[in-house]
């Protein structure tokens, strides 16, 4: 029985690694296209910083989910992981035209943009996780 419940184990560590792989990319990655040093603010107890990517984050993982829910294969499963993490930097560059100087606004601790920007990001992670079943 207990053997039975234990053979996906090997599927669930492949999965499971390679979303924390696709997170710590996404989270090198965007970090790297924002101007702001998020990492930094946050360790400065910035709250602006860690809600705005906090939910970005959130806005990446849910399509992850989805792409480990319906992906073919391992592969298929990081293409997708992609596509989510480009979703995610132009979601950035979109919520920047309404809102001059959005970077430096977070960085200064300014919570409307963070929460603006934080919830468009995961407001897109919903429809992308949403678009990927097929």
């Amino acid at each position: 029985m207990i053997l039975q419940s234990l053979a996906g184990l090997p599927a669930f560590l492949v999965y499971f690694c390679t979303a924390l792989i696709a997170v710590v990319a996404y989270l090198f990655v965007y970090t790297r296209v924002t101007p702001h040093d998020e990492f930094q603010l946050i360790r400065d107890n910035d709250p602006a910083a860690a809600i705005a990517l906090g939910l970005s984050l959130l806005g990446f993982v849910l399509p992850v989910v989805s792409a480990i829910a319906h992906s073919a294969n391992v592969v298929d499963c990081l293409i997708w992981s992609i596509i989510a993490l480009i979703v995610q930097i132009i979601v950035y560059y979109i919520v920047k035209i309404p809102v001059p100087n959005l970077s430096g606004r977070i960085a200064s601790g300014e919570m409307a943009p963070a929460i603006w920007l934080g919830l468009s990001s995961l407001a897109a992670g919903a429809l992308n996780a949403a678009c990927m079943i097929y």
